[in-house]
């Protein structure tokens, strides 16, 4: 029962971080695009195709550093997880996603190391290094890596190498009434292989505050972003990544460019 629970966590932590990664990742396709087009007062209003706050966030986004709490209810509404994290972007494909438990929370950090692998360490670590995605479960003490290009065939972070018209060619992008002082913008992708049926992002003037996500698993999880520092500068170092001794690895790296 233990193993099974284990497992269910490893799948949806997977499935959360690809789900927050294709957000963080739609800039490259939304930046070129809305900086092709006319300020929204002068673009025709097209259903679906109007400038909305994700794009105005996105456009001329370098980097992000945030941090953030999670909350996760089941298809009840009973709480059924939590916890904290921080959150590094260097656009287009690199970002380091580092999740801890409510028991946990505080422990190492973004800014840290990967972790010594122990078994009292919990929570997972997400880096994506411009190849491949690294996904390491601490509680599993297992390392799932996949080359980038493998893995956005089949989940929203596709959109990380996407066209400038990628944007809304995968999902449907709608303004929605402000409320609890965000404005909030409403996102459902358009196939049926995505991680999650849709997800809701409110902002507080230009900054990214609230994200409430729906899985396939009937969960909604909510994210509260804080201290975030935009275009601030950020170590390279941290988009590597390094298994912990004595951790498993599935999977094989794509070897880095010029190997």
């Amino acid at each position: 029962m233990r193993a099974r629970r284990q497992s269910r966590r490893r799948v949806d932590g997977w499935a959360l971080c690809l789900t927050l990664a294709a957000f963080i990742g739609l800039g490259g396709a939304v930046t070129a695009s809305a900086r092709q087009r006319p300020p929204a007062s002068a673009t025709a209003a097209q259903p679906g195709s109007q400038l909305t706050a994700v794009d105005r966030y996105l456009d001329g986004l370098r980097t992000l550093r945030t941090d953030f709490t999670q909350s996760v209810t089941d298809a009840t509404g009973k709480h059924a997880a939590g916890g904290s994290g921080s959150l590094i972007v260097q656009r287009p494909d690199r970002f380091r996603w580092d999740y801890r438990p409510a028991e946990q929370a505080g422990a190492g950090g973004a800014d840290g190391a990967a972790g010594s692998g122990g078994a009292e360490e919990q929570g997972q670590l997400l880096v994506a290094d411009g190849r491949n995605l690294w996904f390491y479960d601490r509680e599993l003490s297992q390392v799932t890596v996949k080359p980038i290009d493998a893995t956005l065939s089949s989940t929203p972070i596709m959109l990380l190498s996407g066209s400038p018209e990628a944007l809304r060619t995968q999902f449907d992008i709608e303004a929605q009434p402000s409320a609890q002082g965000l404005q909030w913008v409403q996102v459902r992708p358009h196939g049926a292989q995505a991680d999650f049926s849709e997800a809701r992002l409110g902002f507080r003037g230009d900054e990214l505050a609230r994200m409430i996500v729906h899985n396939m698993l009937g969960q909604t999880v909510q994210l509260d972003f804080s201290h975030s520092r935009r275009n601030a500068p950020v170590d390279a170092g941290l988009f590597e990544f390094k298994a912990p001794q004595g951790v498993d690895v599935i999977g094989t790296p794509l070897p880095a460019s010029g190997s």
